[in-house]
């Protein structure tokens, strides 16, 4: 691939790239090489727009990871990786964050193209976000170390105490289809920039910007091994969370998987992070801007196709305003062009497969089962036949236990509840297995941080949803997840801390 002029057409730029990937099948990139998987698989990726083949991509299995594994290990222990300063690490991370952008427009196209979401949104969001990504935790190595610590010693010593923090190892990172380059994104650059080397694997959906991003780093300079992928199936994930030689596993994906990756562990106690479900309310005071809250709803829950682990999926309305803000969300879901995404004008775009497709469709019919009302969307799109397109939903009169109120659709379906008492609301709110964000809408400066402090939920925004930045931590309360990725936690996932006494008596 080569990098493209941004005045080409999304289209322009398509036909290109799929005439590149129809050559021959992706191949998996270990030890800073393109290699067939050892078995000779391939499995077919597809463009979620159409349902067609974009390309075959290399099917790893256990033995490929073994190789992955065995590649980043060597690569880690290397001393010109070991011994490499600070700000030479530096250095690498901003020259793939300049390669990243050099080919941004490239980048977006591919990810809609494996994807489904529009182009111009992929670049905005997902291509900038990463570079932005990149370019924070370059500037982690010169800053992240240890400290020197008062002790107080038995017999008298004179004690010298510091601590260091030295990288974790070998980590594996395991991303989901939704966002995949941000969060390779996310995921990388806090682990290289802490010193360690890494085996991604990314969603068997979604697996054409990881190795895009691979070769980035190795033309950035990284040396061969530190970055390693992975491209297959659950096996592969599973051969990657069990291998004795990987020290620190990072998910984002589903609680479910979640916990089988806790569960399989335990063989040598890696380091686990995780970042999981979510099922975000959007809480509605009587004094808000409903303007600003039904636009900003909206866009908290269909963008990306609601394939959002944060997606503002519950809405609660106060009754004073429930049927005028409900309305007023519809018309934005209405307004929303929906087609394929490398249409410059469309900005919605299909969901991920056959079978997201099927599961939000069955959640819209369980909801109507459940006495909720189907306001507006709730099925396919008339016109738009291929590909796995599902028009932004809105159920009303939605009740607590339903399960569309209780459980993660993720799609683009909207449940919405009324509330009266504001003690009801917080319980009702904190009312679900997940923690991970939730908005608050309110001009009430003193009611915004009396909810704010009382939700369970590990990123709250008033006046405002679904704001990210590499500098703040991001992560989730109970079966959200353990940890949290940006900022200095990030750097402390990949990294232990050492303790060093000297007797300077």
């Amino acid at each position: 691939m080569t990098a493209l002029s941004s005045i080409q057409t999304p289209r322009a730029v398509a036909a290109r790239l799929s005439e590149s990937l129809s050559k021959a099948p992706r191949q998996l990139f270990i030890g800073g090489k393109h290699v067939d998987a050892l078995s000779g698989r391939t499995f077919a990726t597809t463009n979620p727009a159409t349902g067609e083949e974009l390309c075959q991509v290399a099917h790893a299995g256990p033995e490929d990871v073994d190789l992955a594994v065995k590649a980043a290990r060597r690569a880690f222990e290397d001393p010109a990786w070991r011994r490499m300063s600070a700000m030479d690490r530096s250095m690498l991370l901003y020259r793939l964050a300049d390669l990243i952008e050099r080919d941004a427009h490239e980048l977006a196209v591919l990810e809609c193209l494996d994807n489904g979401k529009p182009a111009t949104l992929t670049r905005l969001v997902e291509i900038e976000g990463s570079i932005k990504t990149f370019r924070y935790f370059a500037g982690w190595p010169s800053k992240f170390g240890g400290e020197t610590l008062p002790v107080s010693p038995r017999g008298g010593l004179q004690i010298l105490n510091y601590t260091t923090r030295e990288p974790v190892g070998v980590a594996a990172l395991i991303v989901p289809w939704n966002y995949p380059m941000s969060m390779a994104a996310w995921k990388i650059a806090p682990a290289v920039a802490a010193g360690c080397a890494v085996v991604l694997k990314p969603a068997e959906q979604t697996p054409l910007t990881a190795l895009r991003l691979a070769e980035l780093a190795l033309e950035a300079g990284f040396p061969a091994g530190i970055i390693n992928v992975v491209t297959g199936f659950g096996d592969a994930g599973a051969a990657l969370v069990e291998h004795p030689g990987v020290d620190k596993v990072a998910f984002t994906g589903s609680t479910e998987v979640g916990k089988a990756i806790v569960r399989a562990s335990t063989g040598n106690l890696k380091k686990v992070s995780l970042e999981l479900g979510g099922k975000s309310p959007q809480i509605v005071l009587p004094d808000a801007d409903l303007s600003a809250a039904a636009a900003s709803i909206a866009q908290g829950i269909f963008f990306n196709q609601g394939q959002t682990c944060t997606a503002g999926s519950r809405l609660y309305a106060h009754e004073a305003v429930y049927d005028e803000l409900v309305e007023a969300i519809a018309g934005h879901a209405r307004a929303l062009k929906i087609g394929n995404g490398l249409d410059e004008d469309v900005n919605f775009g299909p969901l991920i497969s056959e079978e997201q497709w099927n599961q939000v469709s069955g959640y819209v019919e369980i909801g109507v089962n459940e006495g909720a009302r189907v306001l507006t969307g709730g099925a396919r799109p008339s016109g738009l036949d291929n590909g796995y397109f599902f028009e932004p939903t809105i159920l009303g009169d939605a009740q607590a236990g339903m399960r569309v109120v209780r459980e993660e659709i993720f799609g683009p379906v909207l449940s919405a509840l009324s509330w009266k008492d504001a003690d009801q609301l917080i319980a009702e709110a904190n009312n679900s297995d997940f923690g991970l964000s939730a908005g608050i809408w309110t001009n009430d400066i003193k009611s915004a941080h009396r909810i704010a402090g009382a939700v369970k939920a590990g990123s709250v925004w008033i006046n405002c949803f679904n704001l990210v930045d590499p500098a703040t931590p991001f992560g989730g309360f109970k079966q959200s997840g353990w940890g949290r990725e940006h900022g200095r936690q990030a750097m402390e996932l990949y990294s232990e801390t050492k303790s060093v006494w000297v007797n300077l008596t």
